[in-house]
Order: C-alpha cells, then sequence, then structure tokens
C-alpha cells in the first residue's frame, strides 16, 4: 500500500448524448445523461483507491451545491478530501458531447486560477501525481523529486513539470514536439526525468528513455466512452510501479486499466477494475500458498 498525493482537477463532468457524430454547422439532438464524478483527481484517484492506495488530493471546488456533491461523492469513494479548498463562487461544470462512436468534445469555462499552498513534508508520501495548471505545482514537484516518485502529466502548454515520469497522448503532442522527443520531454520535466511515456489509444504506448524506447501494445477494447482514460492509464502505471513492476509491466497494467475505461459508461474507472484487482490478487494469493 503506498501513499498517494494526487494535485489534479475535480469536475462535475455534465453528459449529453449525442445523436451523431459532430460537423460543422450540423443540428443535433441530444438526451441528458446526467451529471458524474469527473476530472484528473477522481479518475485517477478512485482507482488507486480501489487497489487498496491511500489517497489524497488537492484540487479546488466553489463554495455551492455542486461543489458540496463532489465533495461528498470523492470522500464517500474513499479518497481524502481534506486538501481541497474552497473558493467563493459556483464550481465550473465541464459539458461532455458524446456521440454514438465514442468520441467526446470537452466544453468548459476557464478555470479560476488556483493557487497551492506550501509544499507538503514529502517524507510521509510515496507518489506525487500532478495533473494540474494551478500555480506553485512547479515548486512542489522541484522539492518532492528527492523523496518521492514524481509523475506528472504534460501540461497543454509548454510549463515545466519536473517529475520523474511523465506521460501524455499522441494527440496532447501533436504539433508540440519536432525532433527527438526525449530531448523534449527533458525540456519539460527537467535532468530528474527517466522515462516519456506517449500513450496512442489503440497503437498502445511507447516509453522514451536515455537509453532508447520501450513499446507495449494496448488492450483490444471495445470502446463506449474514452473520457478519463489517460487518467486511468496513469492511475494503472503508478499501481505497477509502487507495487514493485518493472516498466514493461506496470505499462501493461496500466493498457489494462485503460482498456477498463474505455469499456465503462463513466469517466471514472468501470466496476471492471474491481474484478480485475480482485483477481490479480486471488492469483497473488494462490502463488504464495504454492511457494515452498
Amino acid at each position: 500500500m503506498a501513499n498517494v498525493l494526487l494535485v489534479a482537477n475535480l469536475n462535475c463532468d455534465r453528459i449529453l448524448l449525442l445523436d451523431k457524430p459532430l460537423t460543422s454547422g450540423g443540428r443535433f439532438h441530444y438526451h441528458d445523461g446526467g451529471q458524474r464524478l469527473g476530472g484528473g483527481g477522481a479518475n485517477t484517484g478512485l482507482g488507486l483507491v480501489w487497489a487498496g492506495h491511500r489517497v489524497a488530493l488537492v484540487s479546488q471546488v466553489g463554495r455551492d451545491k455542486v461543489g458540496d456533491w463532489l465533495l461528498a461523492e470523492t470522500s464517500t469513494a474513499g479518497i481524502d478530501c481534506h486538501l481541497i479548498s474552497r473558493r467563493p463562487g459556483n464550481t465550473c461544470e465541464m459539458l461532455l458531447m458524446m456521440t454514438p462512436n465514442g468520441d467526446r468534445t470537452i466544453i468548459r469555462p476557464q478555470r479560476p486560477i488556483f493557487e497551492l499552498p506550501a509544499p507538503p513534508r514529502w517524507q510521509r508520501w510515496d507518489v506525487l501525481y500532478i495533473n494540474s495548471s494551478a500555480e506553485g505545482a512547479v515548486s512542489w514537484a522541484k522539492t518532492a523529486l528527492e523523496h518521492c516518485l514524481v509523475v506528472g502529466q504534460l501540461a497543454k502548454d509548454e510549463r515545466q513539470r519536473p517529475c520523474h515520469i511523465l506521460i501524455t497522448s499522441a494527440s496532447d503532442l501533436a504539433g508540440r514536439a519536432s525532433g527527438d522527443l526525449w530531448q523534449y520531454a527533458k525540456g519539460i520535466a527537467g535532468d530528474s526525468l527517466q522515462h516519456f511515456i506517449v500513450t496512442d489509444g489503440a497503437k498502445g504506448a511507447t516509453a522514451y528513455s536515455e537509453t532508447g524506447l520501450l513499446h507495449v501494445a494496448a488492450r483490444p477494447a471495445n470502446v463506449v466512452d474514452t473520457t478519463g482514460a489517460g487518467d486511468v492509464y496513469a492511475a494503472g502505471l503508478i499501481h505497477g510501479l509502487v507495487s514493485g513492476f518493472n516498466l514493461q509491466q506496470a505499462m501493461e497494467e496500466a493498457a489494462i486499466w485503460a482498456a477498463i475505461a474505455v469499456e465503462s459508461e463513466s469517466s471514472t474507472p468501470g466496476e471492471a477494475l474491481k474484478d480485475h484487482l480482485a483477481e490479480k490478487e486471488s492469483e497473488c494469493h494462490t502463488t504464495a500458498t504454492k511457494a515452498p
């Protein structure tokens, strides 16, 4: 069991189920899919909680009924919310427009500025995961590097993201890096970077490092909803690494988690992930029992 600190968004996702793919100038009918828990904090955190880790979330929500709902849902799910701050005003809702083929378009308001407080004492944490544009995130990451594993998602811009492992998707990387991807990643993450992992949907994921690259195939999946798949992949990777897996094994585990995520009608990991984790635990118990 690891102590994992997440710096990530906590969202209320409002789902609009469209009758056909989006096209410019088109007209669409939708079915209101209601609201659901979302954001990197929930999408990454829940899987780690289900895997038996202690997870605390650093985020910000409004001082309104939606914020109350988010905190209640997240804490009930087992994520420690005492580091989530409340700001005046309403909590921003994310509009997720889902098409019949599983594609989604996200519309959201500009996020209010979120300033992190002074960094915590890193000795109590095994992992710091950053997937947020919060001010102060760079300082937190730099102070954590010598004390725990730091995993970061590549930001939407070119801001620094000091970490040991940097993750992004091929779509988020498109048009941003020309030439050597490893050198590009080091320019973002710094000299502490050990691996730069680029996921590419059904094509799998590739890890770049100083010594070369490692490709791990994706797990076949019947895609229902791709929302949150990258967040769940990060959770699976973190779980693998803190469980003592080597990088390839951790990426294989992450691929399983991501495949389960896209087959679920939710932003957070599907219930099938619980079944997978229970099966893995049973296998480990059986192996330990048979050991001489």
